[in-house]
């Protein structure tokens, strides 16, 4: 089967948030903050804006995978940063080629609009797509550290 990733459209914003259960599913976990139609509202706000494109993987009807991706700072180090928030692919459709194509059209999107560098984070327990990571050709790795959800009590 042929999958065609592409730029995802505001009117599909509601049918791609239920494709970020594959991201909750194990070793990752649902955000405690996590609301769906704030989720929507985000995407139709990531989908509209320059600075960042939300790409779907689409085999036949039905989509397959999804990236986010953000222009996000200007590194004094490294330039115009691209990061990638989200990336999942279908589970039973790992290992095909989707997450592949969704990342190099994430780079190429990156590139196109100026960015030197593209970083993401995964944590530790998703040593799957480390292995991933490492063979499409990821040349740094860090450990990030995060403050979530700011505000709080504590």
């Amino acid at each position: 089967m042929s999958v065609e990733v592409r730029a995802a459209k505001i009117d599909e914003a509601d049918a791609v948030v239920p494709l970020y259960e594959w991201l909750f599913d194990p070793p990752g976990g649902r955000p405690p903050q996590w609301d769906p139609e704030v989720a929507a509202g985000r995407l139709r706000e990531a989908i509209a804006a320059t600075g960042s494109i939300v790409l779907l993987a689409a085999d036949l009807d039905r989509f397959v995978g999804v990236c986010t991706a953000y222009l996000d700072l200007h590194s004094v180090r490294f330039g115009r940063r691209c990061w990638v928030e989200d990336l999942a692919v279908d589970p039973e459709r790992r290992s095909q080629g989707i997450g592949k194509a969704l990342l190099a059209a994430a780079l190429d999107w990156a590139a196109a609009n100026g960015a030197s560098h593209l970083e993401l984070d995964s944590g530790m327990e998703r040593t799957d797509a480390h292995r991933f990571y490492d063979r499409e050709g990821a040349n740094r790795r860090s450990i990030c550290f995060g403050w979530d959800p700011l505000g709080g009590p504590g």
